[in-house]
């Protein structure tokens, strides 16, 4: 069974080429370097497609003088069973066994014609890639160029990947000093929305506080009024506590006089401290009382006759 050439190459060729890089490093790159990677990669391609070819045809060579080692296998068995027929059921195992390895080669060699075609498709996907770069090349010769005559002017650098990786690390230092920058922004728009709530409050709180102090200024003077009030009703009080311990002093000197009197009327040195104005009174009063009896038990007086 004959294996296409095309798809045998494109499953070589498929094995052959090396893996993409990761996404992070083709970010990284430069599309320059980029470029200069995928030339390598199509001159390693060429030579694994070179040496996969000359692999398929030794391999199919082999396929070959397998498939034709097999058929003379097969016809000698054949043969072997008209010839031997008393060896049947031995022969009929060998026959069996042989044909499941005439199958497994057959098979094998589907796999290997499946592989071809993978190959193949494989190889007309490497074409039109090939081909892509091919452009991509062209498109950004000028750009190599540039990077080259900006190497010759720096010397500093020695190579492309180091200008690259620097004008990188410098692009990345800008950016973060722009996130920086924003960041820095927005904080100051945060404190001047802070302060401005601030000035804000301060204004309500100064009203406020204006509003609070007329209502103080309304309570002190009210506070002066009822002072000046009570202060007045307090001399008026004193007045008043004045005329009474005046009148106080005046009541308790009489009823010392009175009792002084009613000790001298009855003969008797005064009894009572000067201060029991109340004991004082009481002598007096049971003094008149005793004097009130005293009267009333007397006859009364006949009238005196008028004189001629």
């Amino acid at each position: 069974m004959a294996v296409p050439w095309e798809k045998y190459f494109r499953q070589a060729l498929q094995e052959k080429l090396p893996k993409k890089t990761p996404q992070q490093n083709a970010d990284h790159f430069p599309p320059v370097l980029h470029l200069l990677e995928k030339r390598e990669e199509l001159a390693d391609a060429d030579r694994g497609l070179r040496t996969q070819k000359e692999v398929f045809q030794t391999t199919m060579a082999a396929l070959k003088q397998r498939r034709e080692e097999l058929e003379k296998k097969e016809q000698e068995l054949k043969g072997s069973f008209v010839r031997f027929d008393k060896f049947l059921q031995d022969a009929e195992a060998r026959r069996s066994s042989a044909l499941r390895r005439a199958a497994e080669e057959r098979h094998r060699v589907g796999r290997q014609e499946a592989q071809a075609l993978r190959l193949r498709a494989q190889l007309e996907e490497l074409q039109r890639e090939r081909a892509r770069l091919q452009r991509q090349l062209v498109r950004l010769e000028p750009c190599a160029r540039l990077l080259r005559q900006v190497l010759e002017q720096l010397p500093e650098f020695q190579e492309v990947p180091e200008m690259v990786a620097r004008f990188d690390a410098l692009a990345d230092t800008r950016a973060e000093l722009r996130l920086t920058e924003r960041q820095r922004l927005g904080e100051l728009e945060k404190a001047r929305a802070r302060l401005q709530r601030l000035r804000d409050t301060w204004q309500d709180e100064l009203l406020r506080q204006g509003q609070r102090r007329a209502q103080l200024l309304e309570r002190l003077e009210a506070a002066r009024e009822r002072t000046l009030h009570w202060e007045s009703k307090w001399v008026q009080i004193q007045n008043t506590a004045a005329e009474k311990t005046l009148l106080l002093g005046r009541t308790r000197m009489s009823a010392l006089n009175l009792f002084q009197l009613v000790c001298q009327h009855q003969r008797q040195p005064p009894a009572l401290d000067i201060e029991d104005t109340e004991g004082q009174l009481e002598q007096v009063k049971q003094f008149i009382l005793d004097l009130s009896a005293m009267l009333a038990s007397l006859p009364q007086a006949q009238p005196a006759a008028p004189a001629p």
